[in-house]
């Protein structure tokens, strides 16, 4: 069984993606694996170079990851380059983590994949059901901006520039609600529960 996991910034998908690690899922973060690709020592850095300039290399070898943010958040065209680096690095990565961790006895597979809706068929052709992590708009910012490291207008551009809340509902197979009304154990109560119905122990 090879789940899609997605939903907005600030929505919780990571903490749901970690609720079902602990009922024995396969968890493969692509997040992570972009992130690993963009620091020091990472696949993506010399494309990124050449593509961008030396200068969005930052003195620690990485990614400079502010300066990138606000290059591809004020133009399209920038961030499709830098889609067009990582995102096969990351399909190739992902794949890789699959099998060893098929290899290794798993029967569920989760991709937490933040862009799924935005991919198109490309990931709705490599899974059987997508999870849509859903809530408010403002809750994604409040979220967000209590985790600190962006303001809520940094926050708010980055919401424009994925998919809308109706889009992800409409790719959706199943929606986990994480809304401001859900606390922590009602939101392990439906994570037991999309478990069960995913065929893991719970």
């Amino acid at each position: 069984m090879r789940i899609g996991l997605t939903g907005g910034i600030g929505s919780g998908k990571s903490t749901v993606g970690a609720m079902l690690a602990r009922h024995g899922a396969a968890v493969i973060d692509s997040d992570a694996i972009s992130r690993a690709s963009t620091a020091a020592g990472g696949a993506a850095l010399a494309p990124i170079a050449e593509a961008f300039g030396a200068h969005m290399i930052g003195a620690d070898g990485a990614l400079d990851r502010a300066a990138m943010r606000a290059l591809v958040y004020r133009d399209a065209h920038a961030r499709q380059r830098l889609e067009a680096i990582i995102h096969p690095l990351v399909g190739a990565e992902s794949e890789r983590q699959a099998q060893a961790a098929l290899q290794a006895g798993a029967c569920v597979l989760v991709f937490d994949v933040p862009l799924l809706v935005e991919s198109g068929a490309r990931w709705r052709s490599r899974v059987h059901h997508i999870v849509v992590v859903d809530c408010p708009p403002d809750t994604q910012v409040a979220r967000v901006v209590a985790r600190g490291g962006l303001s809520s207008d940094e926050v708010r551009r980055i919401i424009a520039v994925q998919a809308t809340r109706a889009e992800r509902l409409a790719a959706a197979d199943i929606v986990v609600d994480n809304g401001p009304d859900v606390d922590l154990a009602a939101l392990e109560r439906a994570v037991a529960q999309l478990a069960r119905d995913i065929g893991l122990s719970v």
